[in-house]
């Protein structure tokens, strides 16, 4: 007797069985377009010629090279490597483009997070116009390039300042986004302070992390910190500080890290510096900074002979412009009287 065997019976993977059922589905759904009546054909002529803007393009490449290649073989940045990689060579690049730099030169100061060169500057800049009377005194075209650094930055420091900044927000979680914003920030600042009456170098321009601004002295006859001069009238300086540290609050805004060691002496006239820290009162550490700039201040006057009160002088500087009639002019320290002609020079 023949033994029985059952017919195989066909059973798909789950996997392969849905695959069948998609092929089904698109068969049914989707539909093929017609053809045109002449699609053309292998031999049909391409124009690959150059345009204006692949020319303009290649010329920019071009110069841009060279231009490089010529900053990197100079003793300058033979000094200063780490400042320029090639994307700050591409700010620095167009920024010569845009008028705003003529030439570069030497190192004005060196610091872990920027540094800052003289340059000449172009005319793009508002600087004295070519062949006038002005431009031929090389010191009034001088400028001053501040480079931050975006490989050594201290990427965790400069948020502190950036977050709780209403112009800031949403501010990418990464070292270049924050060093970019950083830059920029501190070209608004410059821009506010002095509108709103306090001396510091004039903002020009600004590009990725290099901001152009006024060089305060010369080259060759350059501003000292406050820290390094001596301060022949305390209190008529002291005066110009804590004026300088009311309009700026009274324009929104707190250094965040004033001390003798960022403000300059040049010809007499005292100017505040590196302001790329400051922040606006909103600011959630604003009250802490604004604290620390009076107690940093006291302590600098009270060394060179002065009493000065940290509180007092916080209060002076927040104080409404509507107390502002009849004040003392010695209200928050014990010094002798300033001159009355006390003007802003230290």
């Amino acid at each position: 007797m023949e033994p029985i065997v059952e017919p195989v019976r066909r059973v798909d993977p789950p996997a392969y069985a849905s695959w069948r059922r998609t092929v089904s589905r698109m068969s049914e759904e989707f539909v093929l377009l017609e053809p045109d009546d002449q699609p053309g054909d292998e031999w049909e002529s391409l124009d690959v010629s150059d345009t204006e803007a692949d020319r303009i393009a290649r010329r920019q490449d071009r110069e841009f090279s060279e231009f490089r290649t010529r900053v990197k073989d100079t003793e300058q940045f033979k000094l200063q490597a780490s400042v320029f990689d090639d994307a700050t060579l591409a700010a620095v690049y167009k920024l010569v483009q845009d008028g705003y730099v003529d030439a570069f030169g030497g190192p004005v100061s060196t610091g872990k997070e920027a540094s800052v060169f003289e340059a000449l500057g172009g005319e793009a800049g508002e600087r004295p116009a070519p062949g006038s009377t002005a431009a031929a005194d090389e010191y009034a075209r001088e400028v001053a390039v501040k480079v931050y650094r975006i490989n050594s930055s201290n990427f965790r420091q400069m948020r502190d300042y950036l977050e709780g900044d209403p112009r800031f927000e949403g501010i990418a979680n990464d070292k270049k986004a924050v060093v970019l914003a950083w830059t920029k920030k501190e070209f608004a600042n410059l821009r506010r302070a002095r509108a709103a009456g306090v001396r510091v170098p004039e903002p020009i321009a600004v590009q990725r992390n290099v901001l152009v601004m006024e060089l305060v002295g010369h080259a060759d006859d350059r501003a000292r910190r406050l820290n390094e001069v001596d301060v022949e009238n305390p209190e008529t300086a002291y005066t110009v500080v804590r004026e300088y540290m009311r309009r700026l609050y009274r324009a929104g805004l707190i250094h965040g890290d004033l001390s003798e060691y960022n403000m300059i002496v040049h010809d007499g006239e005292l100017a505040v510096i590196d302001l790329g820290q400051a922040v606006t009162v909103h600011h959630p550490n604003a009250g802490e900074f604004l604290e620390r700039d009076c107690v940093n201040v006291a302590t600098f006057f009270t060394r060179q002979g002065l009493t000065i009160d940290p509180e007092a002088l916080e209060a002076y500087v927040t104080a409404p412009a509507s107390a502002d009639a009849g004040e003392p002019a010695t209200s928050d320290h014990d010094a002798e009287p300033a001159d009355e002609e006390a003007s802003e020079h230290a």
